[in-house]
C-alpha cells in the first residue's frame, strides 16, 4: 500500500534545499534549540498571570517565571483548540486548516488516501526536524507525538527525528503507560527508537500494582512516567556537552493532560487547597514547572545556557468542560475544545542565553502561532526563509508552508513579516476526538476576532463562560454546555476587540456590520482552501499488532 510514497519519504530534504538558500556561513555559530510544549496549560494556571502583591495565588511556577522574566512573554501567542492539529502546525509549519484540525486516534485508517487517510500530519509534508536536519542540528523527540502512528512513516524517527521516547496517542496513564484497550485487555503507549533499538519500551513499565492510589508497591518498579521523560531530556542535554553541532530538542510534555495523576509529594503540597480536581491540577502544574527547572539546571551545568533558545507554550488552553478536568484559563472566556480566547490564547514564552539582552523581560503583543515555528528556526538554522518552498508537499497537492519567520519579531530586529491575521480552525464533527469536515471558525485581524460557529451545529460555539479565579470551585457549572450562537449574520454573529476587550464581553458585529461582513467574506475565501481528507475508522490491525508481535503495546500496523 505505500510503495508509491517511497519517493515521498526519500526527497523532501533534496527537494527542500532545491528551494531554500543559507541566510547565515557555516563559520556563524548557531543556537540549540529547546522547544517545550505543555499539554492543556490554562491561562491562570502560571504564577506570572496572577498579581504578585496578591496573597492568595495558588499556582507555584516559580521556574517558568523565572524564563518570563529574563525572556520574552508571548503575550498573544495563538494554537489550536485541542492537541492533535497544533501539534500537527508545529511539526509541519502549516495552519491547522491546511493541515489537520481533527483529533481522531492515532489507529484510524482510510485505505483511499495515502496521504491524507490517517491521525495527524499528512504524508509529504516536510517537517521542521527534516528541516534543522538538513542543517547539521542533531534531532530529538521526547513525550506525546500525537501527530501520526498508522505506518513507519507516520513516527518521528521517520519525520526527521534521530531519536524519540515517548508515547503515540493524545494521552496515556502517568502510572500504568496504558491507553485504551485491545479485546478487553489494556495496552501501554511507551515506545523508543535511537540507533541501536526500536520498539516497545518494555524495560521500563512499572510493576502490575502501581498505580495513582498505589504509587509504591513493595517490591514492585513504579515510576511516574513524567519523571522518566524528563529525565531522557535532561540526559539528553548533558550527552550535548562535547559536540561541536547544534542540538534541536523536542520535549513535549504529558502535564497537565488528564488524567490528573501526580506523586503524593506533590499533591500533598497543596492540601491547603479544598477542591480536589483543582488541587491536582495545581500540583501538577508545579511538577511541570519542577521540570523546567531541571531542564534550565542541566543547560547551564553543561555550560550550553548561554546558546540555547528555549521556547516553552501550550498547545491549548485548559480543559474546562466539566469541574473534574481541573482547568482554568480565568479570565478568558472559554478553554480547549473552544474557539474562545480560552481556548486558542495560550501562555508562551522564549527564553534562554540566545535571547538578546536588550529583550529580555520584555512582552510581545503582536501576533504568533504554532505555524510561525517551523520557518522561525529554518531561520535561526541559517536558512533564507523568504525563500523557502515545500516542493514535496506541492507536488502531491498539500498546502506549501503557511507561517512566518517571526525571529525579527521576537529578537526585536523588525526583519522580516509581521503577521495581520490568524486563521481560527474547526471541526464539523460532534465527537470530541471524532473526525469531520475542516472548517475555518473564525479570523483574527487585530485588533478585531470574528468567530463563526459550524452549520451543523446551529453555529453554536461552546463554553461561553468565563470561570473564577480558583476554580474548579465545588460548583455544579458545565462550561462546555453554555453555548453562544455565532452566525452569519450581523444580529447573531460574534465581533470582538480583544485586544480592547480580551474577555470577549462586548460583542460588536451589530454595531460594525461593515466589517464583520468584510471579515466573513475573507473567511468564505479561506473556506475554499482547506485541507479535508477522511481519515477513515479504526482499523483492526492496529490491535492485531500490538497485542502480537509488540507484546501489548501501541505501535505502526501498516506496512
Amino acid at each position: 500500500m505505500l510503495l508509491s510514497l517511497s519517493s515521498l519519504l526519500l526527497s523532501p530534504l533534496l527537494m527542500f534545499f532545491l528551494s531554500a538558500a543559507p541566510r547565515v556561513s557555516a563559520e556563524q555559530k548557531r543556537p540549540n534549540i529547546l522547544h517545550i510544549l505543555v499539554d492543556d496549560f490554562g491561562w491562570e494556571q502560571v504564577g506570572y498571570h496572577h498579581d504578585p502583591d496578591a496573597q492568595d495565588v495558588e499556582p507555584v511556577t516559580p521556574n517558568i517565571d523565572e524564563l518570563v522574566a529574563n525572556g520574552v512573554e508571548l503575550d498573544r501567542f495563538y494554537a489550536h483548540k485541542i492537541c492533535s492539529p497544533s501539534r500537527t502546525s508545529i511539526q509541519t509549519g502549516r495552519s491547522p486548516i491546511y493541515a489537520n484540525v481533527q483529533n481522531v486516534k492515532p489507529e484510524s485508517v482510510n485505505p483511499d488516501d495515502e496521504i491524507g487517510g490517517w491521525q495527524g500530519a499528512p504524508l509529504g509534508m516536510t517537517t521542521v526536524a527534516e528541516v534543522l536536519k538538513g542543517q547539521n542540528y542533531s534531532t530529538r523527540f521526547i513525550g506525546k507525538w500525537d501527530v501520526g502512528m498508522a505506518t513507519e512513516a507516520h513516527t518521528p524517527y521517520n519525520r526527521g527525528y534521530d531519536n524519540f521516547f515517548g508515547y503515540f496517542h493524545h494521552s496515556n496513564d502517568y502510572w500504568g503507560q496504558t491507553e485504551g484497550k485491545c479485546h478487553l485487555k489494556d495496552v501501554k503507549d511507551l515506545w523508543i527508537h535511537n540507533s541501536t533499538f526500536n520498539g516497545p519500551a518494555v524495560h521500563l513499565a512499572n510493576g502490575p500494582n502501581c498505580a495513582d492510589k498505589t504509587q509504591n508497591p513493595v517490591n514492585e518498579t513504579c515510576v511516574y512516567e513524567e519523571e522518566l521523560l524528563v529525565n531522557s531530556v535532561t540526559s539528553v542535554i548533558r550527552s550535548q556537552e562535547e559536540s561541536d553541532d547544534p542540538f534541536f530538542l523536542f520535549y513535549s510534555s504529558h502535564l497537565t493532560h488528564m488524567p490528573l495523576q501526580v506523586p503524593e509529594e506533590y499533591l500533598d503540597k497543596f492540601s491547603h487547597v479544598d477542591n480536589e480536581y483543582r488541587r491536582r491540577m495545581r500540583a501538577m502544574s508545579n511538577y511541570f514547572d519542577w521540570e523546567v527547572g531541571e531542564i534550565v539546571s542541566a543547560l547551564k551545568s553543561s555550560g550550553l545556557y548561554s546558546n540555547t533558545l528555549i521556547v516553552l507554550h501550550a498547545d491549548n488552553g485548559g480543559e474546562i468542560m466539566t469541574s473534574f478536568c481541573g482547568g482554568n484559563n480565568h479570565p478568558l472566556r472559554g478553554g480547549k475544545f473552544s474557539n474562545f480566547e480560552g481556548g486558542i490564547r495560550v501562555n508562551a514564552v522564549v527564553g534562554g542565553g540566545w535571547v538578546p539582552e536588550g529583550r529580555r523581560g520584555s512582552k510581545e503583543e503582536r501576533l504568533i502561532t504554532t505555524d510561525d515555528w517551523l520557518k522561525t528556526y529554518a531561520g535561526i538554522g541559517g536558512l533564507d526563509t523568504g525563500v523557502m518552498r515545500d516542493e514535496v508537499a506541492v507536488e502531491v497537492g498539500l498546502s506549501d508552508y503557511t507561517g512566518y519567520d517571526q525571529w525579527g519579531v521576537i529578537s526585536g530586529s523588525e526583519e522580516g513579516v509581521v503577521r495581520d491575521e490568524v486563521i481560527i480552525g474547526d471541526t464539523s464533527t460532534v465527537e470530541f476526538n471524532g473526525d469531520g469536515k475542516t472548517l475555518v471558525g473564525g479570523i483574527i485581524q487585530p485588533p478585531y476576532k470574528l468567530l463563526l460557529g459550524a452549520a451543523n451545529k446551529l453555529h453554536r460555539v461552546g463554553q461561553d463562560v468565563t470561570t473564577p479565579m480558583n476554580y474548579p470551585d465545588g460548583t455544579d457549572r458545565v462550561p462546555e454546555a453554555i453555548m453562544r450562537t455565532c452566525g452569519r449574520k450581523a444580529k447573531n454573529g460574534c465581533l470582538f476587540n480583544i485586544f480592547e476587550d480580551p474577555t470577549e464581553e462586548k460583542n460588536l458585529a451589530e454595531e460594525m456590520p461593515e466589517l464583520f461582513e468584510s471579515m466573513l467574506e475573507r473567511i468564505d475565501e479561506l473556506q475554499e482552501e482547506v485541507y479535508s481528507p477522511d481519515r477513515g475508522k479504526k482499523d483492526s490491525r492496529a490491535c492485531e499488532v500490538a497485542m502480537g508481535e509488540n507484546g501489548g503495546y501501541w505501535g505502526p500496523f501498516v506496512v
